[in-house]
């Protein structure tokens, strides 16, 4: 592994089934996460993916890239674009520090239709000699 490697790509098909069960594991009741017309009469145009799902989908693209070792320390994003049912989102990262203690950054972006839906840093510690 070293500065500037780059993870493969991974496509998430962004569906209604996606966002409400994600809203729902994360206990975010918001309307805009489950209920189009609701959605829609506060000025979106459909229901949309919530942070903590996105952030879960991050993290799991990081540790999925490591493998079942991998341990997250630090998940820092930012939402750009909306995620709406029936887009796809490319989640693509690099390896931007190699600490000594074993642990990985990683800038990740996801991209979807309108955009870039996310945009952060993920840390993860590797056991030792793994990196």
């Amino acid at each position: 592994m070293r500065v500037g490697e780059e993870l493969a790509p991974l496509e998430v098909v962004v569906t209604r089934t996606l966002i409400v069960a994600g809203a729902i594991a994360s206990r975010d009741y918001q309307d805009v996460h489950h209920d189009a017309e609701l959605a829609q009469q506060k000025g979106s145009p459909d229901i949309f993916m919530n942070i903590l799902t996105t952030n879960g989908l991050v993290g799991r693209y990081v540790t999925d890239h490591f493998g079942p070792s991998a341990v997250l320390r630090k998940v820092a994003i930012r939402l750009g674009a909306p995620n709406y049912p029936g887009d796809t989102m490319v989640l693509s990262g690099t390896v931007t520090a190699l600490g000594d203690d074993g642990t990985v950054e990683v800038t990740v972006v996801g991209a979807n239709g309108l955009g870039r839906h996310v945009t952060g840093k993920v840390t993860v510690s590797l056991p030792e000699g793994s990196a």
